[in-house]
């Protein structure tokens, strides 16, 4: 009964909150929204806003709060005080990031399609637990030197059942979840995710219903493989309602201990699985709300603290479909 006292204060003081403490972001130049933007508060915390670039922030959810830091692809980045925070936030385009991206024209060759198929999995103890303040980029390397378009992404799910004793049973009822997830392509950057490969933003939305893994459709961005390579990352925005519209859930739990309150990120549904039965270290993550945050790679060594890598579980598996084009 606590809990449930608990969890629906939370809930109303958070829609309560939601009607008189937005703050909105859009393009100084368009005044259209700035969807899904990053505001990190520099303290290895932070929020996004939703697909009409708003958010909720208010001194009584983050006391110790005084500036917020907020980026987005083809934007320049800004810094607020939270003192007197404008309503309305407006971001600059940043001509210089947009200017390098390529139009591509439509290739009309015959090709062929090839697949990568991703590593499935529903072992909870074999799962990356995905916060907000985390993303995970995958590489694939590119195997010739023939043109090829991405088409589709394949995101390995882990799928956990309601009741914990009938979890190994594949006709199990799942837990329900609905979370919204930003996906980007970087370049390869000397074994490092580098520059974007299009200013677009991509996101979908996760249930239960989509079973163990997601296949996002990408076709019309027209994604190509650079030579060396590229990767491909996954960044939970968080949950969403059921027309899947961004709620505005707190990102951290504190637990006051010895020394103070600590913040500790949430985990979001649904859980990541990691696979062994790749060779190489394809694998990396980032804590996105650090200002100069850093790619590293998930390997044992790097002082990333996992249970996975002690288990040798190094990589989360994904998978792609491209076209391969046949030369002319």
């Amino acid at each position: 009964m606590k809990y449930t006292i608990t969890t629906t204060y939370l809930f109303l003081f958070l829609l309560t909150l939601s009607t008189n403490a937005q703050t909105k972001i859009i393009d100084a130049e368009t005044k259209y929204p700035v969807s899904y933007a990053t505001i990190s508060f520099g303290d290895g915390q932070g929020l996004f806003a939703d697909d009409d670039g708003l958010f909720i922030f208010t001194k009584k959810l983050y006391k110790d709060v005084d500036s917020l830091f907020i980026s987005s692809l083809g934007y320049k980045s800004l810094a607020l005080a939270t003192t007197n925070l404008p309503k309305t936030i407006e971001m600059q385009a940043d001509i210089n990031k947009l200017d390098e991206v390529i139009v591509t024209a439509k290739i009309d060759r015959k090709f062929k399609e090839e697949t990568i198929k991703p590593y499935l999995d529903d072992d909870y103890y074999k799962c990356w637990l995905p916060t907000i303040e985390s993303e995970i980029a995958v590489f694939f390397p590119n195997g010739n030197d023939k043109l090829k378009k991405i088409t589709t992404v394949l995101f390995p799910f882990a799928l956990e059942s309601r009741d914990w004793k009938k979890r190994k049973r594949a006709n199990a009822d799942k837990r329900k979840f609905s979370t919204l997830f930003k996906v980007k392509f970087y370049k390869n950057n000397n074994g490092l995710p580098g520059d974007v490969m299009t200013y677009t933003n991509i996101v979908f939305r996760a249930t239960e219903k989509n079973g163990d893994k997601f296949e996002l459709d990408v076709s019309e961005h027209d994604l190509f493989i650079p030579k060396d390579g590229f990767f491909v990352s996954l960044q939970v925005l968080g949950y969403t309602d059921a027309n899947g519209k961004l709620l505005p859930n707190k990102k951290y739990k504190e637990i006051k201990g010895r020394s103070g309150m600590v913040k500790i990120p949430t985990n979001f549904r649904p859980l990541l699985p990691f696979t062994d039965e790749i060779d190489a270290h394809n694998t990396f993550i980032k804590r996105v709300f650090i200002s100069g945050n850093r790619w590293v790679q998930f390997k044992k060594g790097n002082g990333i603290e996992s249970s996975l890598l002690k288990t040798n579980l190094n990589n989360y598996g994904v998978g792609i479909n491209f076209n391969e084009y046949r030369d002319e």
